[in-house]
């Protein structure tokens, strides 16, 4: 905040409370860094979890491994946890780390610029200006939503929410309801509309590849178990873990490795949907892995209800109350539910961050697409780390692991600085060019790129800028200690507050 002295000084700022921004905070507070704080536009922790709360919001990694290594929860109720549970972990886990007390909610970052002279970032924001010496992005691609480019959608009179913007003050009971979307969230939506609305059309520009969701309740005995018995949590967390692992050459290497999985994708499209035509429509026409993967044992059977019509033609134009497809048939609307993704290679944030050169990172991502030094550093912007960053994105395990890892790289590059008293820290152009052009030729060669569809894993040049194409294990290895033969340095300058201390 803004004090009569001007701006607040703190060693680190974090942006964002969700999984990344709480990791940031707990990690500092170990260390023994609490000069920090925590800029949350929303009202509490939580981020995507906080925000994404439409019926049927659950996770589609098993939450033993989708949770923080440093915090177990013995007791989550299923395998797959819903939003609620996940939501209340995050709560509680911030609770019990004591870093509340330096978190700053309800509040946005409107820029944030990096004083040369100082070697220190200046941050504005809705509640003060801020100056510190390292600035840690938490502000994932899963944030901000994106609506769909359709002509007439302004004009339509009806309701129309965006899936991570649920409008729960909506009652869809007997109503013609049309969501836009097949994707991870839309499915597990569809299922819980179809049981309430008198009509549902779903939209679907390609067929996903959905899996049962092998999910089961922890019953009490099994939850004593996992609180008293010890290693047995990290028993399952590793076995989970290492299951996960083993998905990485279908992608990577060979999608004929990952037959066994498209035999169960199609089994559970074969078992949920007993009318031919219908089955053909929902039937992917690429390989298995190109697009996520989804998990759900009601998708199917919502889609062949009575209530319920596939829509395959493309949309043409949305008018007061309907949407007419390319076809030409009008269908009726009352409440329009867009699941069409966020801007997950066009990261908001980046147009409020300006670097050491006056660009902002936006500007210098759309010359040349979206990219870091380890997914975690980017040249032109000192002291400045991402977290969930470039190409850090999964599409078979938990993210929690890659933010975890790329924190660990953050601590130990600020420890670096302590003990060298380095102002300043910056990845050098030719290490961070070495990286992402060993990633992207990894990355042509994998079933994301070469699978026969377009995924939003895919920015406007076709170039692959949010997946990891290795092992999280050869992440966390390449990540467990910090670089500093990378970077460029700075000397500290005589001021005693542009320091690291």
């Amino acid at each position: 905040m803004t004090t009569a002295d001007g701006p607040q000084q703190v060693k680190h700022l974090v942006v964002g409370a969700g999984f990344a921004g709480l990791c940031a905070a707990i990690r500092l507070q170990e260390d023994g860094e609490t000069d920090f704080v925590v800029i949350e536009k929303g009202s509490e922790v939580g981020g995507t979890w906080r925000d994404n709360t439409y019926p049927g919001a659950a996770c589609d990694v098993p939450s033993q491994l989708y949770s923080f290594s440093f915090a177990p929860n013995p007791d989550w109720s299923m395998s797959y946890s819903p939003q609620p549970e996940i939501q209340a972990y995050l709560r509680r886990t911030a609770e019990r780390s004591g870093t509340l007390d330096r978190f700053r909610f309800d509040t946005t970052v409107d820029s944030a610029r990096w004083d040369a002279a100082r070697q220190r970032w200046h941050v504005r924001t809705s509640g003060g200006d801020y100056n510190a010496s390292t600035l840690t992005v938490g502000a994932g691609g899963l944030s901000e939503p994106r609506l769909p480019d359709l002509d007439g959608i302004g004009g339509f009179a009806g309701e129309l929410f965006h899936s991570a913007r649920w409008n729960h003050d909506v009652d869809l009971a007997g109503k013609r309801v049309a969501v836009i979307g097949t994707g991870a969230s839309a499915i597990q939506i569809v299922p819980e509309v179809q049981r309430t609305a008198g009509h549902l059309d779903v939209y679907q520009r390609t067929a996903p590849y959905v899996v049962p969701r092998n999910d089961r309740t922890y019953g009490r005995l099994e939850r004593l178990a996992l609180r008293h018995v010890p290693g047995l949590q990290k028993l399952y967390r590793t076995a989970i873990y290492w299951g996960r692992e083993g998905m990485v050459p279908g992608f990577t290497l060979d999608p004929r490795l990952a037959w066994p999985v498209k035999k169960m994708a199609m089994t559970n499209l074969a078992k949920g949907v007993t009318d031919p035509e219908l089955r053909a429509r929902l039937t992917p026409t690429f390989e298995i892995g190109c697009k996520r993967i989804l998990v759900s044992n009601t998708y199917y059977p919502a889609l062949s209800a009575d209530n319920v019509e596939l829509v395959t033609d493309p949309i043409a134009r949305v008018t007061g109350d309907a949407i007419v497809t390319a076809d030409g048939v009008e269908r009726p609307v009352d409440v329009l539910v867009v699941a069409t993704g966020f801007y997950a290679t066009e990261l908001p944030i980046a147009q409020r961050i300006t670097g050491r050169t006056g660009r902002t990172l936006a500007d210098t991502w759309r010359e040349h697409g979206m990219a870091a030094y380890k997914g975690t550093t980017v040249p032109g912007f000192p002291n400045m780390f991402f977290l969930f960053g470039p190409n850090t994105g999964l599409g078979h395990s938990s993210v929690v692991f890659m933010i975890e890892a790329q924190m660990d790289y953050v601590r130990d590059a600020i420890k670096t600085m302590n003990l060298h008293r380095y102002a300043s820290i910056e990845p050098r152009q030719d290490a961070t060019r070495e990286w992402n052009d060993a990633l992207q030729r990894r990355l042509t060669r994998t079933v994301w790129n070469t699978g026969g569809c377009s995924s939003w894993y895919l920015d406007e040049r076709g170039r692959n800028t949010t997946l990891w194409p290795r092992t999280t294990a050869a992440f966390r290895s390449l990540l467990s200690s910090f670089d500093v033969a990378a970077y460029d340095v700075q000397a500290p300058t005589p001021t005693r507050e542009d320091v690291i201390v």
